[in-house]
């Protein structure tokens, strides 16, 4: 945190670290410090230390952007694949569409050949039916005539005149 306020506000305050230093420590009494010498300590530490650490921060953003393009690539990537599985699913609808479309144009073809099949069985069964009421009403015709034929030769008793 202290390194990114001293990148944020520019060069550090010399007098703030030395106050920063010595609110930490223990109060000590009689010790005489160097003004000078502790500018120059603090000069020397943070010259020491601020270019790495300002590097590190460096380095640290530019893996956040990198590690940023990632995802996204990453995120693109995951589209593509739920994309070709759909576009899978999609032509696997397809191909049972069209193995359905195939089994119904066969049942509509059985169903026709049925249809001419049962019309030509019932143009049968009307001719049958037709040639025994004909042969019935032959028969019929035949008896009465069989029967006309035996009252006729019937002997008829003469009529007294």
């Amino acid at each position: 945190m202290e390194v990114e306020e001293m990148e944020d506000e520019g060069p550090p305050h010399i007098e703030e670290l030395q106050l920063d230093c010595l609110e930490s420590m223990a109060p000590v009494e009689n010790v005489f410090v160097d003004k000078i010498a502790v500018d120059k300590l603090t000069e020397g530490l943070l010259s020491h230390y601020l270019p790495d650490l300002q590097n590190s921060k460096r380095a640290l953003q530019e893996l956040t952007q990198n590690q940023v393009i990632l995802l996204d690539t990453l995120d693109q990537e995951v589209t593509k694949f739920r994309d070709c599985n759909a576009l899978l699913d999609l032509n696997s609808l397809f191909t049972e569409a069209k193995v359905y479309h195939n089994k119904l144009v066969n049942i509509r073809k059985e169903m026709i050949i049925l249809h001419e099949k049962t019309t030509k069985l019932k143009k049968r069964a009307l001719k049958l039916q037709q040639q025994k009421q004909n042969e019935a009403l032959e028969k019929e015709q035949q008896r009465e005539k069989e029967l006309e034929r035996e009252r006729r030769l019937v002997a008829k008793p003469a009529k007294r005149s």
